[in-house]
């Protein structure tokens, strides 16, 4: 039981030290699952630590069965509104924290997609202005362009006999009467 505990309280220290700049965060948020006492609770902790890890990791996380893509920055967010809120009892699950980030995945997602709208109205207006991405300039256009003319390749004659000829006319006839008239409308 000792040793586990000391390869638990380890294991803390080193992931700890992996959340950078929102370790302090991460620690006020995973103390609201009521880990005192340390002793008792070190493998609670752990386990805690390494779920926070993963969701660092994958800047991503499901709830109500959609998929959210988020950055540390916004989990950053969402954590310390959740760790500055006073809670009666200890947490029991991630639930409150999901719902946080979906509203800033949420948001995140709407500023990306209007930046990106930017962005192609920028690129649209240098394209429309006559410019590259690199600054270059399109090439003027020559002033008298004329299309060579359209060859027709002589199809060879093939060896149709003279009733393949006439059902090729009726069925031809047929489509072109077919063409102009509305079903109903036959003559």
């Amino acid at each position: 039981m000792e040793m586990q505990h000391d390869a638990d309280l380890l294991a803390i220290i080193k992931m700890l030290n992996s959340f950078g700049k929102y370790n302090a965060l991460v620690a006020a948020y995973t103390e609201l699952f009521g880990l005192t006492p340390l002793k008792s609770n070190t493998k609670k902790w752990r386990l805690l630590l390494e779920e926070m890890k993963r969701l660092f990791d994958s800047e991503s996380f499901t709830h109500g069965k959609k998929t959210y893509t988020i950055s540390q920055a916004g989990i950053a967010g969402a954590l310390s509104l959740v760790a500055h809120r006073h809670f009666d009892e200890p947490l029991k699950s991630h639930g409150y924290l999901k719902a946080i980030m979906a509203t800033v995945a949420d948001r995140e997602a709407q500023a990306a997609g209007r930046q990106a709208e930017k962005d192609l109205k920028k690129k649209e207006g240098r394209l429309m202005s006559g410019s590259r991405d690199e600054g270059e300039r399109y090439p003027a256009p020559e002033e008298s362009v004329e299309a060579p003319p359209v060859k027709i390749k002589s199809m060879p004659r093939t060896h149709l006999t003279q009733e393949e000829i006439e059902a090729n006319r009726t069925r031809v006839k047929n489509l072109l009467v077919g063409i102009g008239t509305k079903p109903g409308d036959e003559k």
